[in-house]
């Protein structure tokens, strides 16, 4: 599963031809949890507050992007890489 992002430790990945609805996978030390990009919440697993809050601050910014990649994804198409939150 490719990583289209990456900021304080929290990997942000998403699959090919994966499932609906559109989502993306988080992974964070041994936590994982998948989002919802539209509704920007989590549907499955679970991530530590703060890092959940990064996580759905972040979605809601990159929104757009995220459903270019979803659409690329079903594809099969190559993934655009997406910018991390900064400090």
């Amino acid at each position: 599963m490719p990583i289209i992002c990456m900021f304080f430790g929290i990997k942000i990945l998403m699959n090919w031809n994966d499932h609906m609805p559109p989502h993306f996978h988080v992974e964070y030390n041994e936590n994982k949890a998948i989002v919802d990009i539209i509704k920007t919440k989590v549907i499955k697993g679970f991530l530590p507050k703060r890092q959940l809050r990064l996580v759905l601050a972040w979605a809601e910014l990159h929104k757009d992007e995220l459903m270019q990649n979803w659409e690329l994804a079903r594809e099969g198409k190559e993934l655009n890489a997406i910018k991390g939150l900064e400090v």
